[in-house]
């Protein structure tokens, strides 16, 4: 399990419910903090998640065992009490590694998996398969009955197809699945929007710093909604000056005194330049470094997730990340990365990364700006040439705050040509 999926359950006010099959893992996420209560027992689970509904108390409850007998037990109490105790689900289980090691099959526990994985892989790919129809055969279940289900782009539906469950969509052809990846339903837009996982890492290691960059970062953000920004960004904007102000509090640090904020191109920029008259003028104790996830709005070319929702036929393509490792180096990155695979493994993804040390330098300043611009452009111009609306009014916007930015317009075909040269096709 992750730490981060239990822990933003509290921050947004809801019960988070995550199923560890490795007892060693969710203690570790309990001891770090990430993770508020713990239990093995179902009934116990499910006791836990009704009390916390009636008390609107937002808690996350890691269950240790099998996220399949979690499915099946709220399904089970559905049909008996007609109560729905789930609102809404994923499943981030490895399932771009399912038979070696990245899905337990609820017929075993973890270490009878762990044991079959050696002796008998042949068995364990059957017994996962016949798990992934089961885990289905719920979630559908519960779908029907007002559960929102989404896929995290982890191969989860896709290797449930492959295992033979029914995971296609009603009335569609066979390349459609039920439900969405979280990128086409939710993540697409904000990374046309231009916002994205912007990183850094004081490197004094002082918690101290720590503190005074989300402060500063929280400035920067008021002041740009003071300034006037569009409505449809609005949103983003108090979203994440919620998630920075009560990001202290939580305890997300383990190790690196490290923050992720959301933030758009222009949001970026001005935390970055803001970090470094901070070092500059002695208000840090030491350096900070930017950076970004991956998973952002132009860091990575995956047609199953990143770019699942770029409908030109370019999510097929390796370019956007290519040219952000490229355009991030001519610009005067600190580092740079270009590497295959992340979280839905070999062959699926390239991903182009970045780091920038500000050393309160005017030098830093100017290779922020020039960084974390063409950075952010890159993808949203990308975006918008596939017809993205959200994409097409952002980068629009960018190239009226900077002149120097030009991006071409896409010619937006008549839809009914469109759907004609298909059907003739």
């Amino acid at each position: 399990m992750s730490g981060a999926q239990a822990k933003a359950a509290v921050v947004c006010g809801c019960i988070g419910v995550v199923a560890e099959v490795s007892k060693e893992a969710l203690l570790k996420r309990h001891k770090q903090g990430w993770l508020e209560e713990y239990t093995d027992d179902l009934e116990v689970l499910v006791r836990r998640i009704r009390e916390a509904r009636t008390k609107k108390q937002a808690t996350s409850i890691g269950y240790q065992g099998n996220v399949v007998n979690v499915w099946e037990r709220l399904l089970r109490e559905y049909e008996t009490t007609g109560e729905l105790l789930v609102d809404l689900g994923s499943d981030q289980t490895s399932c771009h590694n399912p038979f070696s090691g990245g899905y337990c099959p609820v017929q075993l526990t973890f270490d009878q998996a762990e044991e079959m994985l050696i002796k008998n892989p042949n068995k364990l790919k059957t017994l996962v398969q016949e798990s992934l129809r089961r885990q289905v055969v719920a979630i559908n279940k519960l779908s029907d009955a007002g559960l929102f289900f989404w896929d995290y782009g982890n191969a989860f539906l896709l290797e449930a197809r492959r295992a033979g469950a029914d995971v296609g969509a009603v009335g569609a052809d066979s390349i459609k699945f039920r439900y969405p990846s979280y990128v086409q339903d939710i993540m697409g837009d904000i990374f046309s929007l231009g916002f994205g996982p912007f990183r850094w890492v004081c490197a004094s290691g002082d918690p101290t710093d720590l503190q005074k960059t989300d402060e500063i970062a929280c400035e920067v953000l008021q002041a740009i909604c003071e300034e006037g920004i569009p409505e449809r960004i609005r949103q983003q904007y108090t979203d994440n000056m919620k998630w920075i102000r009560q990001a202290g509090e939580h305890k997300l640090v383990v190790g690196s005194q490290a923050r992720i904020l959301y933030s758009d191109q222009v949001g970026r920029v001005r935390i970055a330049q803001a970090f470094n008259d901070a070092v500059r003028t002695g208000k840090l104790k030491g350096p900070v470094v930017v950076s970004r996830d991956h998973h952002d709005v132009s860091g990575t070319d995956s047609p199953f997730r990143e770019t699942s929702n770029v409908d030109d036929g370019s999510a097929f393509t390796a370019d956007m990340a290519v040219q952000n490792f490229v355009g991030d180096s001519i610009r005067g990155a600190t580092w740079v990365s270009l590497h295959n695979g992340g979280g839905v493994g070999w062959g699926e993804a390239i991903n182009g990364g970045f780091g920038l040390l500000l050393d309160g330098s005017e030098d830093a300043n100017y290779r922020a700006s020039l960084i974390l611009n063409w950075d952010v452009s890159n993808g949203v111009a990308r975006r918008a040439w596939s017809g993205n609306e959200n994409a097409e009014s952002t980068i629009l916007r960018s190239m009226t705050l900077d002149r120097r930015l030009k991006v071409t317009f896409p010619h937006h075909a008549d839809p009914s040509l469109v759907a004609r040269a298909l059907d003739q096709a």
